[in-house]
């Protein structure tokens, strides 16, 4: 009798990944290829879209038309900046098309990114350039995906955007020459993971970036036929052959269309798989739904070892008092749930960085060597319901060489943080069939894991509301919203006071007109405000007529520096500093009343909403914000004003705060003013030494009195 003929691989058993649930769809890739850091991943896309013949589809949360994919230059004759050089390769390719979708972002990140980027990547490029913000996405959500297809037959898909302040090589060198934003200043080191696949896979993942395309558009982009030509990257060795890819999404409900949750499905599945172990390389952790899930796996007798890497400090003081906390909380969370001590927080340290830590932006998971996943998703409630996300996975099913595969990708991500070979470390995982052993084992460099215990201090915990509001699990309710921080006996119906907004409107253009096209700009100058001032020297009631004056110059948005400039020229140091109190605070309660009368709504329908988190943090620290705000300018007088009247602090809070936080830099500017004045008009070594003298104090106080209360700032915001 003849022997059945053997398989080359073992029978493809049951798996985690089906689609409907926990993925989108699973298609077939002839390359599976993981790019460690941006160095890796900027060189392999742009020599995909050097590679380029039909599309391009760059899909993302942030980009910039000026980053240099290879900062030490590419040399293929295009241009280094990403805009030029999309611009060139579409223009010398008549049968190409490129769409770049950014998120139209919130106002928060204004400063943060490229100005006039739709003038930049749609004006000033070839027609068949194409590039839009999306704004497609509910209240408070964002379009976090970072995906680019190339010809529908090469895709990336990771935690990294085409953006400043990303490009770093696996060494993290504290002083790397070439590691700089676009504007030029050296950044912090930075980690990320991309994944990179051909085939089926990518095309399916071009289906899903033109069905964006035209859902935010209403445009219908180019539909590609697949060739035989090749845009993949020479240079990239694929990790892996022949192996099918699960690609997982997170949509928020939006117009009528369903929620899409499978990237949260893929984690609760995936943790409830693990047998041995669950591998987490992270920027955020701040998830209560995973964060449960984990814990009921660690109080199992015999559950898995957990192992999350994460930056050591999140990115900047809103981060830390935000996410941070929330991180913090989970972590405690999960240290209590720890029964049988398998659960450990590491972070990567890098010796010789001084104030900064390496900014782990990751987003993979592993499980056991059974499932690997990339992607953009992190681990937190907005990723698993409010922001658009993709990732991308596969799964051994029990083939050893997929197995094999997935340990190697492992290795090499743990490798990097701990200075040594991958090889070492599949060594020491085979001896010590252990996460948590292996990587003690080999913490024998200065760069290297530590265990991480992230904590907060009490007055932060206390300060920052449940995780709901920084890190939703659904899209936010506009009324649910308002109502957290306003009572309804503060909120003003806006219907009724559209004419008074409309008068208001047409009132500031009238001014801009006024003071582009009438002598009214030469009038609001220094010298034309003092000649003013002094011929109020002489009148009956100069003390009503000065601080009359404060009021109508602030409603015309004068700088109020300036008019305490004039006051202390003019009165005095004494007479002028008594005047300029006055002053400021009766224009900043008379603005504060329209902001009252105007209500929430209406101010920041006129402000936009960049307002918001002024208003909240007048409303929530009240007399500590106020003396905070006026000492550390945020916004204009005038807007200070307004915003405090539309929140609901007190009007004796709000004089209380504006009193002490105006009354150092009044008797400052009015103090320096005055001697100044003097050593203009009498200038003797006498009057320049005193001059000196107010100056440097001025400095010194100053400066110290921004180093404490921005300090303070950064504990309490």
């Amino acid at each position: 009798m003849a022997l059945p003929q053997l398989s080359p691989h073992p029978p493809v058993l049951s798996g985690l990944l089906q689609p409907g649930r926990n993925c989108w769809r699973i298609e077939h890739a002839q390359r599976f290829a993981m790019l460690v850091d941006a160095d890796a991943y900027f060189r392999a896309v742009r020599a995909a879209i050097l590679n380029a013949r039909h599309s391009v589809f760059i899909l993302s949360w942030d980009i910039d038309s000026r980053t240099r994919l290879i900062p030490g230059g590419a040399n293929d004759g295009y241009p280094d900046g990403l805009g030029d050089f999309l611009h060139q390769v579409v223009a010398t390719r008549p049968s190409l098309r490129a769409y770049v979708l950014n998120w139209d972002f919130a106002m928060l990140y204004a400063l943060e990114r490229e100005w006039l980027p739709v003038y930049k990547l749609e004006w000033r490029t070839h027609s068949r350039l194409s590039f839009r913000m999306d704004a497609k996405h509910p209240i408070g959500g964002s379009h976090h995906q970072k995906i680019v297809v190339i010809d529908d037959s090469v895709a990336f898909v990771g935690g990294l955007d085409i953006t400043k302040a990303r490009w770093d090589t696996s060494e993290h060198a504290c002083h790397a020459p070439l590691r700089r934003d676009s504007d030029g200043k050296p950044h912090a080191p930075f980690h990320d993971v991309q994944a990179m696949v051909d085939g089926d896979a990518a095309c399916a993942l071009g289906e899903l970036a033109r069905t964006r395309w035209q859902r935010a558009c209403g445009e219908t982009p180019v539909v590609v036929s697949r060739t035989e030509h090749d845009p993949w990257p020479q240079h990239v060795v694929p990790d892996l052959e022949d192996i099918d890819v699960a690609i997982s999404r997170t949509e928020p409900e939006y117009e009528g269309q369903h929620g899409v949750h499978e990237i949260r499905q893929l984690h609760l599945d995936a943790i409830a798989s693990a047998r041995r172990h669950l591998f987490f390389e992270n920027q955020y952790f701040t998830s209560g739904t995973i964060a449960d899930a984990l814990a009921t796996r660690l109080k199992e007798p015999k559950g898995p070892e957990v192992l999350v890497i994460s930056p050591q400090t999140q990115s900047g003081w809103l981060e830390q008092a935000t996410m941070g906390v929330l991180r913090a909380r989970i972590h405690k969370k999960l240290k209590d749930a720890d029964r049988h001590e398998r659960y450990r927080m590491y972070c990567p340290h890098i010796p010789g960085l001084k104030d900064q830590c390496l900014n782990v932006h990751s987003k993979v998971f592993a499980v056991d060597d059974e499932l690997f996943s990339v992607g953009s998703a992190n681990l937190s409630s907005r990723s698993m319901a409010l922001d658009t996300e993709c990732n991308i996975t596969i799964e051994a099913r029990g083939d050893p060489r997929i197995q094999a595969a997935i340990s190697r990708l492992r290795s090499r991500l743990l490798a990097e943080h701990l200075d040594t070979a991958p090889e070492a470390v599949e060594a020491e995982m085979h001896k010590q069939d252990s996460l948590h052993r292996t990587v003690l084992a080999l913490q024998t460099s200065e760069r290297s894991l530590r265990v991480m215990d992230a904590t907060t201090t009490p007055e932060l915990d206390a300060l920052i509301p449940e995780q709901a509001l920084f890190d939703p699990e659904k899209p936010i309710d506009p009324d649910e919203l308002v109502s957290q921080f306003l009572p309804n006996e503060a909120r003003k119906p806006v219907p009724r006071r559209l004419v008074g907004l409309g008068l208001f409107a047409i009132g500031l253009a009238l001014l801009a007109v006024a003071w582009r096209w009438t002598p009214l700009r030469e009038w609001a100058n220094l010298d034309a405000l003092v000649a003013f001032a002094r011929n109020l020297e002489d009148l009956p009631f100069t003390p009503l007529a000065v601080v009359v004056c404060y009021v109508l110059a602030g409603l015309v948005m004068v700088p109020v520096t300036l008019l305490i400039a004039v006051t202390g020229i003019v009165f005095g140091p004494l007479t002028g500093s008594l005047y300029a109190i006055g002053g400021t605070l009766l224009s900043a309660t008379v603005a504060y009343g329209i902001g009252q009368w105007l209500g929430r709504d209406t101010v920041q329908r006129v402000l936009g909403t960049r307002i918001n988190k002024l208003s909240k943090r007048i409303a929530k620290r009240g007399i500590v914000a106020m003396v905070i705000i006026r000492m550390l300018p945020v916004a204009p007088f005038t807007v200070v004003n307004v915003v405090a009247g539309a929140s609901h602090i007190s009007l004796r809070d709000y004089l209380i705060g504006t009193f002490l936080g105006m009354l150092p830099g009044i008797i400052m500017t009015v103090t320096f003013v005055h001697h100044l004045a003097e050593a203009i008009r009498n200038p003797t070594p006498g009057t320049v030494a005193i001059l000196v003298g107010v100056a440097l104090s001025i400095i010194a106080v100053a400066l110290g009195l921004q180093k404490l209360l921005t300090r303070r700032e950064n504990r309490t915001a």
